[in-house]
């Protein structure tokens, strides 16, 4: 019999030799948000999907007013990988977005260091209701404001006034579509997880260092 000849995986599927430490990150917000494409788009290894399709099970229960070509849904997690340097990487882990799934978050949130919450300027009000889930799990968080083609255009300090978050989160742009700008949001959120917890306003780790 034949054997398949051995391929060895990617030099991107192993952890660089020089990372020290590691984090968690959510990316969570409404369903349909980006926050799939996000993972796809900042993980350097095959991102993980748990995706089914959406059925006539899910009218009246499941929003779609805004998403109406979308025709899957996360029903667990989306999960990557993202060396942010030579001594950190991030772990990803993308939330469901439906708020029937709303009990899978507190497993999820568990020694999460941090949360990325994604927003659409089509829906902001969307929004509040997973940012106040967030501060309930006690995940410090930025908010990141996904660009959408269609979507009209505000100004980080307009964005921020309709958010209202507290005064030291972070408020940015980012197309999810985009490396670099992911990679910025992400930056941000560390930085402001890092400094939050020198005050002693979150537990989280104080060894990680950009």
């Amino acid at each position: 019999m034949d054997s398949a000849a051995w391929t060895p995986p990617p030099e991107t599927a192993y952890v660089a030799p020089t990372v020290r430490r590691s984090a968690k990150i959510l990316i969570v917000g409404p369903a349909g948000v980006g926050k799939t494409t996000f993972v796809d788009t900042m993980s350097e290894i095959a991102p993980l999907h748990t995706e089914e399709s959406l059925t006539s099970a899910s009218e009246g229960v499941d929003d779609l007013r805004h998403t109406p070509a979308k025709s899957t849904t996360t029903v667990a997690l989306d999960f990557g990988r993202r060396t942010l340097n030579d001594r950190l990487v991030l772990y990803l882990f993308g939330t469901p977005g439906q708020q029937r799934f709303a009990y899978l978050w507190r497993t999820l949130a568990n020694n999460s260091l941090g949360a990325l919450v994604l927003a659409d300027t089509r829906r902001l009000a969307d929004s509040f209701e997973v940012m106040d889930r967030v501060e309930e799990l006690g995940v410090p968080y930025a908010i990141a404001v996904n660009v959408f083609d269609d979507a009209p255009r505000h100004s980080v300090a307009e964005l921020r006034e309709a958010l209202d978050p507290d005064p030291d989160t972070p408020v940015a742009v980012c197309d999810a579509r985009d490396q670099a700008s992911c990679a910025r949001v992400l930056v941000e959120l560390v930085e402001h997880v890092v400094a939050a917890s020198s005050t002693g306003r979150h537990a989280a780790d104080p060894t990680v260092r950009l």
